[in-house]
């Protein structure tokens, strides 16, 4: 199966919404099983949070919009946009 990346960029000032949300998201994340190659929040220059990247392992790209589409996350509004993009791995091999 091909690889997605699922590539989110917070709203502004929505800390406190990924804060309540982040339990059910994390759920959502562990329903895929081991098609999860990589997943965690991309920061800002003090480290906090401001998005999400997805690597995940899906049949096809439909499949991963789906998913993205469903996240809590998204589910809830946090999002200010949402990029799902094939993905291959280099490195390592």
């Amino acid at each position: 199966m091909p690889l997605f990346a699922i590539h989110c960029i917070d709203k502004p000032a929505s800390g406190d919404l990924r804060t309540a949300t982040r339990p059910t998201h994390l759920e959502h994340l562990e329903s895929v099983g081991d098609r999860l190659l990589v997943a965690g929040p991309l920061l800002d220059e003090e480290g906090r949070p401001i998005g999400s990247l997805l690597i995940i392992d899906f049949d096809d790209r439909k499949a991963a919009i789906q998913f993205a589409a469903d996240d809590p996350y998204a589910q809830a509004g946090l999002f200010a946009s949402v990029a799902v993009t094939a993905w291959r791995q280099v490195l390592p091999k």
